[in-house]
């Protein structure tokens, strides 16, 4: 058969070769361009995403205060002076006398002290009612005062300067989350109390500072204005160490006898068919199985770190075994057989030689598993930890939940103006500590292989 490019004439033949040339490199950069498009739109997309936000999450980040002059007037504070310790009274009576006169000073209107403290700082003469002068203030006000006052009884009679968190609502105001042009029908406060809240901040009497509450302080509803993440994060961080103590060693140790000494069977390749499926189940089913097992069989307590930590673990050893599996995979057979040749047991051979080498794509893998079973919420919500916890939990065992549990449950918040910024700083949290995770991951990653 006759090649009909030959027999055509030189100069043909190379316009044609220069036009299939022409063609090919008009692929490979539309190609090109085409990849470096679809980068630059991920890109920016994502940046898109952490700038709003960053945009939403950094106000919340500073929170408006009152700088208090409290009196601690004895006509208000109406109460005896704390039981001192008798001869010969017994440790629960000394106690029981204690309590009930803490409670006898629970029982006091310390609204009283916070209004008479918010009208000295008024100007004269000015008409507001006690109910609208509350609102300026977070409603915990009264209890910092009382527990001041328990704390040191000698300030019966004196004058004090304390620092409060303005209410939610005078928050928002003040940062500009709530329309000024809306109707006083509209407004979340009313006229009198928004124009003393301006003359505050324009005297310094309303300041704006960091908000510490949101990172040392538990979720609150009866104070939203001091509601913050410290419970929730110490929630995810025990089940983070669950997770680390059951998932790496169980997952890492399975990957290495699938690998290394399962014989070829049946039974191991429907062992390794059905690791692959679960890693493909939705974490909803894991959240499923945890509820049925831990909780409804088992008798864990519910909405506790401890059975959330099992069922991420749960979720996260089949990602944990692929990649381990995946890095034995990787290391050449002539390390092996090397290893053998020297006299050098099967053991040895995985222990010694294989698995040092693995290792920095292993840690890698299972930090990441880590730090993707931190932001799961969906199995979460099914063992009870979305129930509202105010409290930080000393132990696992205690009832907890967790960041992404709090930035759902603060997401559905009516008080929409002020807990949307909450909800994305809760977010920024989340997300600091993921990066932190991985950032960890490529350092020793990095750190082990210059040693490998």
């Amino acid at each position: 058969m006759t090649d009909v490019t030959a027999s055509r004439p030189l100069s043909e033949r190379t316009q044609l070769i220069r036009k299939n040339l022409r063609r090919r490199h008009m692929s490979e950069t539309i190609f090109r361009a085409l990849g470096l498009l679809a980068i630059i739109v991920a890109l920016g997309f994502v940046a898109l995403l952490f700038a709003d936000i960053l945009r939403k999450g950094v106000p919340a980040f500073t929170q408006s205060s009152l700088h208090l002059t409290a009196t601690f007037d004895p006509e208000i504070i109406d109460v005896g002076p704390p039981p001192g310790r008798i001869a010969g009274q017994s440790e629960a009576e000394f106690r029981a006398a204690s309590l009930k006169w803490q409670r006898e000073v629970a029982m006091l209107n310390w609204n009283k002290v916070v209004e008479a403290s918010l009208r000295a700082l008024a100007p004269a003469g000015y008409e507001i009612t006690a109910k609208d002068l509350l609102t300026i203030p977070e409603t915990d006000a009264r209890h910092r005062l009382r527990e001041m006052f328990v704390a040191d009884p000698s300030l019966l009679g004196q004058t004090v300067k304390v620092d409060v968190l303005a209410s939610a609502n005078a928050d928002n105001w003040i940062k500009g989350n709530i329309d000024r042009s809306l109707p006083d029908s509209q407004q979340q406060l009313k006229a009198p109390a928004r124009a003393l809240i301006d003359q505050f901040v324009s005297n310094g009497t309303i300041s704006m500072g960091f908000a510490w509450s949101l990172l040392t302080n538990v979720d609150s509803r009866a104070a939203p204005a001091s509601s913050g993440l410290l419970g929730a994060l110490v929630g995810s961080l025990y089940m983070m160490l669950i997770v680390i103590v059951l998932a790496v060693p169980i997952g890492v140790a399975a990957a290495i006898y699938l690998e290394e000494f399962a014989p070829k069977s049946r039974l191991t390749d429907f062992i390794e068919v059905n690791i692959n499926n679960l890693a493909a189940v939705p974490s909803i089913v894991f959240g499923l199985l945890g509820a049925a097992v831990f909780i409804n069989y088992m008798h864990l307590p519910i909405s506790a770190p401890l059975v959330g930590g099992l069922v991420l673990t749960l979720m996260t050893l089949p990602t944990i075994i692929i990649a381990t599996r995946g890095a034995l995979l990787g290391v050449s057979p002539a390390l092996r057989q090397a290893a053998l040749g020297m006299g050098a047991s099967k053991t040895q051979m995985v222990f010694h030689h294989v698995l040092p080498v693995t290792f920095p794509s292993i840690l890698t893998a299972t930090i990441i598993g880590v730090a993707h079973a931190l932001g799961e919420t969906a199995p979460l919500l099914l063992i009870g930890m979305k129930a509202f916890v105010a409290s930080v939990p000393a132990t696992p065992l205690d009832q907890a939940t967790a960041l992404p549990v709090q930035i759902y449950l603060w997401q559905g918040n009516e008080n929409r103006n002020f807990f949307e910024s909450h909800t994305a700083a809760a977010i920024m949290v989340l997300l600091v500590l993921m990066i932190a995770l991985n950032g960890i991951a490529i350092f020793l990653r990095s750190r082990l292989e210059r040693r490998a």
